[in-house]
């Protein structure tokens, strides 16, 4: 559980998992509820979206590394980024795409997926979740692949309404049903990652170690809602408390690289966004985060993303990159981070 010792800041403003949630949005969603009989097996093969599924009776999960694991009544899981996973009603089932199952549209991204043998019957809700950012920003890519909650209902009782609500809306049909299920769909993600990070794994390292330590959550949630102010490792070390040494040291050891390094990815991913999602001009982006010229913007994101920023222009946003390597020195200057080119 989540450690509420007083080492963790009472004040809301510094909860940095509320500041990451608030940053971490979806843009859309794709709902489904399946009735299912046994014998019965989806795959699902990997893709952008996230996936998350609720689990309403006892079935089987495949993880993308081809382990099958129970589920039992109230488990949830989120596949932040979407890998490939199977569900069935046992191991040895079948699988099959679940386009190959009766499927009726409710409403606008809503359907209702029904089929499987005579057997004992399954319900499970399942969706496809498209965040705001894609699946290697250095927040989902912090993530593990797969995030499970045992008994969610348990640690989150307002999961059963939330559910209830969102079959009402299934059910009814009504005007602007998919608009409100995207949004319940939103809380549900919501809850998964908080109750994933208070219960559900004891990781002392990786993303869930970052947003459970009290100074180094605080610094990351601070990146992640103002990438253009003028970071340097000073002042990272000043709103984390410690000396600028014990900072870099700390967070790395935490995160996994240097604060420099993290900052860049999420500098460079907010620029994608601005020239794929805003349509900015390449030199209105570098101005905006502090660059001298677009030419020093266009190498510190090449650097990161792994093509230069005219890839993006006047294209539809692309399949995530995989980030490029061999970012340059590891000597951390006093400098702004932003001008040292996020190479450490």
């Amino acid at each position: 559980m989540l450690d509420r010792s007083s080492k963790y800041s009472a004040d809301p403003s510094e909860d940095s998992l509320t500041d990451l949630l608030r940053g971490l949005r979806l843009d859309g969603v794709d709902y489904v509820r399946c009735e299912l009989t046994d014998p019965w097996g989806i795959s699902f093969p990997p893709q952008e979206a996230a996936r998350f599924h609720f689990i309403c009776d006892n079935c089987w999960l495949r993880l993308p590394e081809g382990e099958w694991i129970e589920l039992k009544r109230g488990d949830a899981v989120l596949l932040p980024r979407g890998g490939a996973h199977a569900l069935a009603s046992a191991p040895d089932r079948k699988l099959s795409p679940l386009e190959a199952y009766s499927a009726q549209e409710v409403c606008d991204c809503v359907y209702n997926v029904c089929g499987g043998g005579r057997g004992e019957a399954t319900i499970l809700f399942c969706g496809s979740l498209r965040f705001n950012m894609d699946a290697m920003h250095p927040l989902l890519r912090m993530m593990p692949d797969v995030m499970r909650i045992d008994a969610l209902t348990a640690s989150e009782p307002a999961i059963p309404h939330l559910l209830d609500a969102m079959a009402r809306e299934v059910g009814a049909s009504r005007v602007g049903s998919g608009g409100v299920l995207a949004r319940l769909a939103d809380v549900l993600a919501a809850l998964i990652i908080r109750s994933w990070v208070e219960h559900g794994c004891g990781n002392t390292s990786g993303w869930v170690a970052a947003v459970r330590h009290p100074a180094i959550g605080r610094v990351i949630a601070a990146m992640h809602r103002d990438p253009e102010k003028d970071w340097t490792v000073d002042s990272l070390a000043r709103l984390m408390g410690a000396s600028r040494s014990g900072f870099a040291q700390q967070f790395a050891a935490v995160v996994g690289e240097t604060p420099a390094r993290y900052l860049a990815q999420v500098r460079m991913h907010q620029a994608r966004q601005w020239l794929t999602r805003d349509r900015m001009r390449i030199s209105v982006v570098a101005r905006r985060l502090g660059y001298d010229s677009e030419a020093s913007f266009s190498r510190a994101f090449k650097r990161v993303i792994g093509v230069p920023p005219s890839h993006y222009r006047g294209a539809e946003p692309p399949d995530a990159p995989t980030f490029a390597s061999g970012d340059g020195p590891e000597a951390l200057g006093s400098q702004s981070i932003l001008q040292s080119g996020g190479s450490t």
